[in-house]
């Protein structure tokens, strides 16, 4: 996710690193230590002998659909398809019954419709654009490219575990959807968890990745108290798990070096009435992390690290 754009404002970055948190306190150590062989060798450091935790089986990459060619550009933006929307569940496994939302951030087509992505919705705080375009590397690489690659990885890997997944957007619709369909996708599915995949845009030299955790909102539509909770028990076991499978260390430029931030500007987050989180995998315009989020193995730990994390969360 780019912090240029409007339903992303940057918290200011900290000069001071805090302790880690609680819940990745024993991960991390370990983590950092395949950070410093990856920021020698140039390769993600990565455990995939995950710990005691619940994991999910590894799988073949996805391949990710192309952008839509339709050309109508509707006042508002348009519903979810049924396969933007719905997928089938696997027969059996431990997550049977359990429904699970991924939210790949923004969408291929945004850019060829300003007017429709820049027009403002409630977030229930204020108003914000309906979506942005995302960031990208340097080499043109798109964080909508990269978010629905993940998305599709990590379907599979869910589906395996028997749950039901929903994406709100396949790349199969010419924009959006807006920040508020996004949550409304999550809340009528009646979603167990819900987890919106972006990549950053920040400067060069900023590395590693964070969750993102919706803060106490109760203001016009937005009320999250509700969620805040579950919300952090869902981010703590993302992050977690992230650290473990991919050996990507936190944030070094926000979260006081433990991973998690907690925001109330997203209306993604705001409008939520089930548990919710985002996660920046890394930061697109830095060359060492941008060499990850390129690379299709990276990816696919990264998919398995947020769908363990998932997995986890959902079993308790």
């Amino acid at each position: 996710m780019s912090y240029v754009g409007p339903d992303f404002e940057p918290p200011q970055p900290r000069r001071r690193r805090g302790p880690l948190t609680v819940a990745l306190a024993a991960l991390v150590p370990g983590a950092l230590l395949g950070w410093l062989v990856y920021e020698t060798v140039g390769g993600p450091g990565g455990d995939d002998g995950a710990s005691g935790q619940a994991s999910v089986r590894s799988s073949s990459p996805a391949a990710s659909s192309a952008p839509s060619d339709d050309a109508k550009e509707p006042s508002a933006s348009p519903k979810p398809t049924a396969t933007a929307s719905a997928s089938a569940p696997a027969a059996s496994g431990p997550l049977k019954g359990k429904v699970v939302v991924i939210d790949p951030g923004h969408n291929p087509g945004n850019f060829q419709h300003a007017s429709d992505i820049n027009r403002k919705v409630d977030i229930g705080t204020n108003s914000k654009e309906c979506d942005t375009t995302g960031t990208s590397t340097n080499d043109g690489y798109t964080e909508a490219k990269f978010t629905l690659d993940v998305a599709h990885r990590m379907r599979t890997l869910l589906q395996e575990q028997g749950a039901t997944v929903k994406l709100t957007q396949d790349g199969d619709r010419p924009f959006g959807p807006c920040v508020d369909e996004r949550a409304r996708i999550g809340n009528q599915a009646k979603a167990d968890a819900v987890v919106s995949i972006h990549a950053d845009g920040s400067g060069a030299g900023n590395r590693g990745f964070h969750v993102i955790l919706p803060g106490a909102v109760h203001a016009g539509a937005a009320d999250t108290r509700a969620i805040v909770g579950p919300s952090r028990d869902l981010g703590e076991r993302v992050a977690g798990r992230f650290v473990a499978v991919t050996g990507s260390a936190p944030s070094n430029y926000v979260g006081d070096g433990g991973g998690l931030v907690t925001r109330k500007d997203l209306g993604g987050l705001n409008l939520s009435t089930v548990p919710k989180v985002f996660i920046e995998c890394g930061n697109m315009r830095d060359s060492k992390d941008a060499a990850l989020l390129t690379s299709g193995a990276w990816r696919q730990k990264a998919a398995q690290g947020i769908s363990e994390g998932i997995v986890s969360f959902l079993r308790g």
